[in-house]
């Protein structure tokens, strides 16, 4: 289960990454600096929130805007969120998820909310959550090409014609099964409610110490969605020649993917810390974003 630690440090520094959307963030972003300074509470840019402040040179790589700050707080969606969170590498600094409009589960705190929740990690009234990332290792004749660490999930799907690909898949170096599908989904339990969930693969709790493997379209209805113990490393290799096929991490990143080419999947030992609040429990989450219903009428007095 993800370690809660109280948000004990005092933050002195904040790292701020907006959603480069000026007409949106504007508004929100200068407000938001002055307050921080009334606060006494410094803060550092990332490179292109730097420009929604007309003030390039103050932007900093996320890495090193990681390294300098005591919270990074992104505003923005999930897809920010996600970004900010592969290219902060080992940095194990908290993230702060604000959602500035649509759907978001990880950045599950609403933009009226933004000072409340300032507020609330200032005098220590959050708890600091730690999300599994899968560390993702992509070889080509034997030679490592790539290594990411993801949060949400990675895809190996075709890039442009529907056909079904032949996928092998071998859990602690058995073979396990091949997936005759669309493309294949491994996904940790925080991208469960991503293109998983659309795939038809399970809700999992966060807190479960689990790996989700869902396929997309599968095209024998015995092919259905495994859940595995994140302990275990998953290899995926193509059985055959399949023309363009792509591994694509947290829907942002795509690498080419070939016969001869194994994905190798595992546990990432720099899982991402998020900041949680006690009225933003999970499930309440889910009741929101998914537009679950209230009480069950089981009948009428008529």
């Amino acid at each position: 289960m993800p370690s809660r630690l109280r948000t004990r440090k005092p933050i002195e520094t904040i790292g701020l990454v907006f959603k480069p959307e000026p007409r949106r963030a504007a508004p929100i972003l200068g407000p938001l600096t002055r307050w921080l300074d009334r606060k006494r509470i410094r803060w550092v840019v990332d490179v292109q929130t730097a420009r929604l402040l007309s003030k390039p040179s103050m932007g900093l790589p996320r890495p090193d805007l990681a390294a300098a700050s005591d919270l990074i707080l992104v505003v923005g969606g999930d897809g920010t969120l996600l970004s900010v969170a592969r290219e902060i590498g080992a940095k194990r600094t908290p993230i702060l998820g604000v959602n500035l409009g649509s759907l978001g589960f990880l950045t599950e705190i609403p933009i009226e909310e933004l000072y409340t929740a300032l507020q609330g990690v200032l005098a220590g009234r959050s708890s600091i959550a730690q999300r599994t990332r899968l560390e993702v290792t992509i070889l080509h004749n034997g030679r490592k090409v790539a290594r990411h660490d993801v949060l949400n999930d990675v895809v190996v799907a075709k890039s442009a014609i529907a056909r079904i690909l032949d996928i092998s898949v071998a859990i602690n170096d058995r073979f396990a099964t091949a997936f005759q599908a669309d493309g294949l989904i491994v996904c940790t339990p925080t991208g469960s409610t991503a293109y998983s969930l659309s795939a038809g693969g399970p809700i999992v709790d966060p807190a479960v110490a689990a790996m989700i493997l869902s396929p997309i379209c599968p095209h024998t209805l015995s092919n259905r969605p495994i859940v595995t113990r994140i302990e275990n490393r998953v290899e995926i290799a193509l059985a055959r020649n399949h023309g363009e096929v792509y591994v694509t991490l947290d829907g942002q990143v795509g690498i080419p993917f070939t016969t001869g080419d194994t994905l190798r999947i595992r546990r990432s030992p720099h899982p991402v810390r998020m900041i949680r609040f006690p009225q933003h429990d999970y499930f309440g989450v889910l009741r929101q974003k998914l537009r679950w219903g209230g009480r069950v009428r089981l009948g009428s007095s008529e």
